[in-house]
């Protein structure tokens, strides 16, 4: 059983869940880690598809282990929302913990084809394989549009595949909500029923705490968070660059960081 697989199901047996944080940069990345290491907290960092272009996947993970490290934290390297079993295998090939693979919006029957090749293909590498069941809309998609999961289905297609952990659709989106959300927990209960697996919340950014804790109490052991951090380091930044002629970055990301490892603590104080 791949690590990440067993510590998730160790955090779900006793009603507790990991923090999945993206990162985009040194800045965020070390803003996430400071976090955890004040919390003495494990932590899963995630890259994107966008992030790896930007940053190089080789570069992109030798700084994220080399962080961990030298933060002295606990943590495992997460491929986020990827749709491509190309993008996969590069990122298996250079060490990630865990991949997702994504193919939520095809048909029941096609998502179970894609997913039970990454699942064969990860198993070379003894990582964790995430995927997707229902509708949780990514950024510029429409929130109106929602297919929640559905329990039988996640049963099926569990068995189907041998996935390691689902991220299940119960009335989450990515992005900020301009509603505060009503998450089915009724619905998640039917789902870890039904389900001998982790179970993983998109969309974590801007949920009431309190919501968070009662998603978890039902089974969910992974929650993502992406757009906060996103947001509250550009904020801070805007705000500091508006009242300051300052050039050096040096000075300007401190701040920011800070302010990104605030935030995450804060998810991590939750979570404890």
């Amino acid at each position: 059983m791949p690590d990440l697989t067993r510590v998730l199901r160790e955090f779900q047996s006793k009603g507790r869940s990991l923090l999945a944080t993206n990162f985009y940069n040194y800045e965020t990345l070390k803003g996430v880690l400071s976090a955890a290491a004040v919390a003495e907290q494990p932590i899963i960092l995630q890259l994107t598809q966008s992030s790896l272009k930007y940053m190089g996947t080789a570069v992109a993970v030798s700084m994220a282990r080399t962080a961990m490290k030298d933060y002295g934290v606990t943590g495992w390297l997460h491929l986020d929302h990827s749709t491509s079993y190309d993008l996969v295998y590069q990122c298996l090939d250079n060490g990630f913990d865990s991949v997702m693979i994504d193919a939520s919006e095809k048909s029941l029957e096609e998502n179970i084809e894609v997913t039970s090749r990454v699942v064969q293909l990860a198993a070379k590498y003894d990582a964790n394989v995430e995927a997707e069941l229902g509708y949780v809309a990514k950024l510029g998609q429409s929130s109106e549009l929602l297919a929640y999961t559905d329990p039988e289905q996640a049963k099926e297609f569990v068995e189907a595949t041998g996935v390691h952990s689902l991220a299940v659709a119960i009335g989450t989106v990515h992005g900020f909500y301009k509603k505060e959300p009503k998450l089915d927990l009724e619905r998640l209960s039917a789902i870890r029923a039904l389900t001998d697996i982790p179970l993983v919340l998109h969309g974590g950014s801007g949920i009431p705490g309190e919501t968070l804790i009662a998603a978890v109490k039902r089974g969910i052991c992974k929650i993502n968070l992406a757009t906060e951090i996103k947001n509250i380091f550009i904020e801070t930044l805007k705000n500091d660059l508006q009242n300051s002629d300052e050039i050096d970055l040096r000075i300007v990301f401190p701040p920011a960081i800070a302010a990104v490892s605030g935030i995450v603590r804060s998810k991590l104080n939750l979570l404890q």
